[in-house]
């Protein structure tokens, strides 16, 4: 079974048992500024976990792209993925354990065709601290389940992973109970950290086990669920929110009960081969295929590089088919890293020519599926990206050459950070070049490496202080002025340069406002003064600014308000109209903050026009007099 066979009977299946099917959320939330990427299914969820009513109703279903970059330096093992799909289905307040547990095993073993011998659960062991009892329920719920077709589920008290190292598993045991640390869902992780308000609760995961030979006992000690090595993976967490965390630390039972599951589309696609490697399903084995063919070489005996690129080079593409451009900056840098990576690894491979024409096709043909409403840019992916190679390339030259500039005395930690820092010219294509070229490096590279990159992070923590929701520093009288400028100046450029520029990002303080917007060229000097002229016209107008809450559908159609991602507002949405009512001079969908009039904003100046990434420039603006 193929990885969108799988995607489609789980989301028709959860549709049969009453489940409205969600479109996915983009893996970049305009909205959340606490992350850079969606990171699981459940996230563009949490409003409605902790309490909101979702418009669709209490039984929700989707498939959602991910991303989480904090696995990068795993990715080139045979589970890791920086980017997954992860199958999600939710109650709010309607069914619990029982119908989520059935629902799941019938899932796997009628639709999917798993083995149901095959299958191990973990449940939640209690803890008596905190008066949380053993979860005998999920427990005693998949015994029921197993016994129905022939299984006897022994029961098995784990505690910690640790412990399960030394145990194993002994005959007959399916269920095992853990401790907080492996099978207790919280926002702040365990019990301890599960912060005040919160709901929480236990939860049961679902394993596959590819058979005891795959097992490194010496490496991995004894196999049980939730060990490290090959022998199981995990494929489905069903969460149980049934707890609430009080005041003084304790927690009550809620009235209202929900369950939150996800299931890894890749895992589950790979069960359905027995196969623990995640990189011979659909979506990642014909790009692997097709590096083997760019490069003569075999996947068995170069299953790190190949994964990497194959990994790297799908998220490339969905972050790009999305909108994105590569940048030095959060996002935009974390596609450029990706990029950069994949071609690494090919030049490795010996591909010294661009490769990414020949690679792409494969990737957007596995991603056809997916709906239109989240890959927005799919057209213009091949452009992008392939610029983007044809660039690194190019640095890559130039950092060999400044690298041969500093061979005669030899590299030390420092250099390699410039080299890396002002050039583009990555640590570890320095050391192998170094190496290759038997360049004698300082004794304490990695430390002085170290050291020069700490200094710079701290560097730009300090410089992304100002950076806040909605690109507000604050909320004080000086930042709500710019605020209302940067909506003038984006009604400037719509009307005098081009109706279809969109913002792509702001950062506004009480002294200046940076507003970066999406337009392939530079703005000349005559197109500058046009806008200045604009907007203080409109400063000068004293227009009020007024607000209102409308449904979306009628601020969207009727208003014709501005909004960028009209999938991701909530049904209700706040419109913030500049001038007359009936002919606006600015109506856009935000949260505010804004002035009452325009003319409290003083004199309106563009102090700079400049590139800030590929089809991205950037203004920055003051407002005189204010």
């Amino acid at each position: 079974m193929n990885a969108n066979e799988v995607r489609k009977k789980y989301l028709d299946f959860m549709k049969e048992k009453g489940h409205a099917v969600l479109t996915p959320a983009p893996l970049v939330l305009e909205d959340d500024p606490t992350t850079l990427f969606t990171g699981s299914g459940m996230q563009p969820l949490l409003p409605y976990l902790l309490g909101k009513t979702h418009p669709d109703g209490k039984r929700l279903t989707d498939s959602q792209p991910c991303m989480r970059l904090q696995d990068i330096e795993d990715v080139g093992d045979p589970r890791h993925t920086t980017v997954f799909e992860m199958l999600g289905n939710w109650s709010l307040g309607d069914y619990f354990k029982e119908e989520q547990i059935r629902n799941f095993f019938e899932f796997l073993t009628v639709e999917v065709g798993l083995k149901p011998e095959k299958i191990f659960v973990t449940c939640f062991i209690g803890d008596d601290k905190y008066g949380i009892p053993r979860d005998t329920q999920a427990a005693e719920i998949w015994q029921k389940v197993f016994a129905e077709v022939g299984i006897e589920a022994k029961v098995a008290d784990i505690g910690s992973a640790d412990d399960g190292k030394k145990r194993g598993i002994k005959d007959g045991e399916r269920i095992f109970f853990y401790d907080d640390k492996e099978n207790w869902w919280s926002r702040g992780g365990g019990i301890e950290t599960t912060p005040i308000g919160d709901p929480c609760g236990p939860d049961s995961e679902v394993f596959y086990d590819f058979g005891e030979e795959n097992q490194d006992e010496v490496k991995f000690g004894k196999a049980h669920p939730a060990s490290d090595g090959a022998r199981f993976m995990e494929i489905g967490n069903q969460v149980f929110m049934q707890y609430r965390r009080l005041e003084d630390g304790s927690f009550e039972e809620l009235a209202n009960k929900n369950v939150d599951f996800g299931g890894g589309l890749e895992r589950i696609t790979a069960a359905s081969l027995d196969s623990y490697d995640v990189f011979r399903i659909s979506l990642l084995k014909p790009i692997i295929e097709k590096i083997e063919k760019l490069t003569g070489k075999k996947y068995e005996s170069n299953t790190s590089e190949m994964r990497i690129i194959a990994d790297h080079l799908r998220g490339a593409y969905l972050l790009a088919a999305q909108g994105l451009v590569p940048a030095n900056k959060q996002q935009g840098y974390a596609l450029r890293r990706l990029m950069r990576r994949a071609i690494l690894k090919a030049l490795n491979l010996g591909i010294e020519q661009d490769f990414l024409p020949e690679v792409l096709p494969v990737i957007a043909e596995n991603y056809e599926s997916l709906p239109a409403e989240i890959l927005t840019h799919r057209d213009q992916v091949l452009g992008i990206l392939a610029k983007e190679e044809k660039a690194f390339r190019q640095t890559i030259r130039k950092g060999v050459k400044e690298l041969n500039k500093l061979k005669e005395a030899g590299l030390t930690g420092a250099e390699l950070f410039k080299l890396q820092d002002t050039y583009g010219f990555p640590l570890e294509l320095s050391v192998e070049e170094a190496y290759r070229q038997d360049i004698e490096l300082s004794k304490d590279w990695r430390k002085e490496f170290d050291a020069a990159l700490a200094e710079q992070r701290e560097r730009s923590k300090t410089a992304s202080k100002g950076m806040f929701k909605g690109g507000l520093e604050d909320h004080g009288e000086q930042t709500v002025k710019y605020h209302t400028a940067a909506h003038l100046l984006l009604a400037a450029m719509q009307k005098l340069i081009d109706e279809n520029i969109d913002q792509k990002g702001a950062n506004i303080t009480s002294e200046r406002m940076r507003f970066d917007f999406g337009f392939d060229k530079k703005l000349e000097a005559e197109e500058i003064a046009k806008l200045e002229n604009q907007v203080n016209a409109w400063i000068e107008a004293d227009l009020p600014v007024t607000n209102a809450e409308f449904d979306k559908a009628y601020a969207r159609d009727v208003l014709k308000a501005h909004g960028q991602f009209w999938e991701r507002y909530p049904e209700k949405v706040t419109v913030y109209t500049i001038g007359d009512e009936k002919d606006p001079v600015s109506r856009e969908i935000c949260g505010g903050p804004h002035v009452a009039r325009t003319g409290e904003l003083g004199r309106f100046k563009i102090v700079k026009e400049e590139s800030s990434a590929r089809g991205v420039r950037r203004i920055k603006a003051i407002l005189e007099n204010a």
